[in-house]
């Protein structure tokens, strides 16, 4: 009764925890290849959490050493909810603080694609009260004139150009990858110290 209804309730909030790990996997590595100068750390909670939760399911069905196969995965899961909660204020702060999307929804950033430009060229900017410039851009870049600012970066604190991507239009996406991540995030860290308590009740019926 008592100890197959835990053995249920366990093996519910690992597998759906071991769900959000892959969403966070997949998101995160989504988001971490769209762009070669925007670094994302969202996709290792996925990692540790997906191998938290999976001990936790083949734990909860052995017959045999029960026991430390929980203890194991009650482990990975709290490293895995302190890196999601790591990750979701990393990301979420990055998102929010250097990515600035006035200046693309405006359409004023240029991309710069492979076919068309050689492999460097110079942008020409005009800022507000000031002497144009002319910044190095490699190819394959999305680059925002209003944000750089000629130099003056310090001004607006975030990113100005996207190397390697295939349009501007991918810094959208990032953006949005970068929330759908810290929201991933989140839930996976309320999930793992859920899934963390459960399997510790369970732990200690064993």
């Amino acid at each position: 009764g008592s100890f197959n209804r835990r053995k249920r309730n366990s093996l519910y909030v690992t597998v759906t925890l071991l769900i959000v790990s892959v969403l966070i996997l997949t998101v995160g590595l989504a988001a971490t290849t769209r762009t070669q100068n925007v670094t994302v750390g969202g996709y290792y909670p996925g990692v540790i959490l997906g191998f938290g939760s999976f001990l936790g399911i083949i734990g909860s069905n052995l017959i045999e050493n029960k026991r430390q196969m929980l203890v194991a995965s009650i482990v990975f899961i709290s490293f895995g909810v302190i890196a999601a909660f790591c990750c979701a204020i990393v990301d979420g702060v990055f998102a929010a603080r250097h990515i600035d999307l006035r200046p693309l929804y405006a359409g004023r950033c240029q991309y710069y694609s492979k076919s068309t430009t050689p492999p460097e060229v110079r942008a020409v900017c005009h800022p507000q009260r000031r002497a144009p410039c002319t910044p190095k851009i490699k190819t394959n870049t999305c680059f925002c004139c209003d944000l750089y600012n000629c130099g003056k970066v310090e001004i607006s604190g975030g990113y100005y150009e996207y190397i390697d991507v295939s349009s501007c239009q991918d810094i959208i996406h990032l953006y949005h990858l970068l929330w759908s991540a810290t929201i991933l995030n989140i839930v996976g860290l309320f999930l793992g110290i859920i899934t963390a308590a459960i399997l510790g009740g369970f732990k200690d019926m064993v």
